[in-house]
């Protein structure tokens, strides 16, 4: 892709909506678009805006992803913001694992009525009711708890699970010390998620499972909580992750275009902030283009159902620039390298998209490569919402996890589906 094109594909978005007179969020989108302006161009020339805006409708009507539901609670941090999560409880019967909304579970023939997985969860673990324990699943930068549907819908009924949403994010409200102007940090959120486990879970065995920013959330739990961790978890799952050096990350761009980047996106992102609504209109003007670069640095293959795709993208779009713009810095300071021998004692899955231009799968080896004793899975064309484009790998791997890990019991007669892992 030239630059030429990538500009021409930028400059016709911005002028949309008047962003000349904003050049510093015009910017922002030149930076972030190198990727993927020339796949958008190509597809505006095939498919009307119209018809695009059609499907968009029609896949939000249709999709059923995002739409499970557990009983609610709320978490109060140590700065006293209110943070959002929702419990799923075991059936003592192996039931419905209906939630508090009265959503659809399991039927009594095994059926999921959201996923429609048949008898899946029979797979998973066999037909015995799972020993005590809590799943608590964090999930990443600028997506929410129902990043993790699939999981939840497969894990449902069958052992008691937390999902909850990180301050700023989905549900829970925006952090209070940031709009006091406070600095957020991955160590608020591993305090964040120590709430959360008080309130929701404040007995029994844990498994951490988190994605990207999750996972880092978690390496701050067991840095600051340390007899926490040694004296609950059970089992640790860290899934599309790093340990640190994510300054160097190149997010799939040459070299002088990466250089670029990391002089001048904190700036961009702190001024972008500043105008939130200015950059909210315009990122709804401008939804194609937006669209094109999640699709790229989402997913690995071209084969994503379309219904997921747009999934992601309502996940992303739904958290507002100021936020995005006030988590950034934390992650160019993040190092927890030297908190990741806590994790020896316990049975640790380390899974990575090996096409992940976010987090690469590079950071996850060198999470392994401290932690030998580790289950380390790179899924073939796999992005960084792995577990969105590759359900059933994650699920089945998490499930071998919880068994490892005593959580289970043993699997009786489980059948893996095609792909599984």
């Amino acid at each position: 892709m030239s630059e030429i094109s990538a500009g021409d594909a930028v400059a016709d978005a911005a002028t949309a909506v008047g962003w000349r007179r904003a050049g510093i969020a015009g910017a922002a989108i030149g930076v972030l678009a190198a990727g993927a302006a020339a796949g958008v161009a190509v597809e505006r020339l095939t498919v009307g805006r119209g018809m695009r805006r059609r499907a968009r409708l029609a896949l939000d009507a249709s999709g059923p992803y995002g739409s499970l539901r557990g009983l609610p609670g709320r978490a109060v941090a140590d700065d006293g913001t209110e943070l959002y999560y929702e419990v799923d409880e075991v059936e003592p019967d192996g039931g419905t694992g209906i939630g508090a909304d009265g959503g659809a579970g399991t039927g009594a023939d095994g059926t999921d009525a959201t996923t429609g997985n048949g008898t899946r969860r029979r797979r998973l673990f066999g037909r015995k009711a799972p020993v005590p324990v809590t799943v608590v699943f964090s999930h990443g930068y600028c997506l929410n708890q129902d990043s993790w549907h699939f999981q939840r819908a497969a894990l449902r009924g069958l052992v008691r699970t937390v999902h909850w949403d990180q301050r700023s994010h989905g549900r829970s409200e925006r952090g209070r010390g940031q709009a006091d102007g406070v600095t957020v940090g991955i160590d608020q959120l591993g305090r964040d998620l120590k709430a959360v486990i008080d309130a929701s879970a404040p007995e029994g065995r844990l498994v951490l499972v988190g994605h990207s920013m999750g996972g880092m959330t978690m390496m701050a739990l067991a840095d600051q909580y340390p007899r926490l961790f040694r004296d609950r978890v059970a089992a640790v799952a860290f899934v599309g992750t790093s340990s640190g050096r994510l300054g160097e990350v190149s997010f799939g761009l040459p070299v002088a275009g990466v250089n670029a980047v990391r002089r001048v996106l904190p700036g961009v992102l702190r001024a972008l902030g500043s105008q939130a609504e200015l950059v909210e209109r315009g990122r709804r003007a401008t939804a194609d283009l937006f669209a094109g670069l999640i699709k790229r640095y989402s997913f690995g293959s071209r084969d994503v159902d379309p219904a997921v795709e747009r999934f992601a993208e309502r996940l992303i779009e739904s958290t507002p620039i100021d936020v995005v713009a006030e988590f950034y810095p934390a992650f160019t300071e993040y190092d927890k390298s030297g908190v990741l021998p806590a994790f020896r004692d316990v049975p640790v899955l380390i899974l990575a998209g090996d096409k992940d231009l976010v987090t690469p799968s590079s950071h996850s080896e060198a999470i392994a490569d401290q932690l030998p004793e580790a289950e380390l899975v790179i899924v073939p064309d796999g992005g960084h919402l792995v577990m969105l484009e590759h359900p059933e790998t994650v699920t089945d791997r998490l499930a071998d996890l919880l068994v490892r890990a005593g959580a289970v019991p043993s699997a009786t007669g489980t059948d893996r589906h095609p792909g599984g892992g």
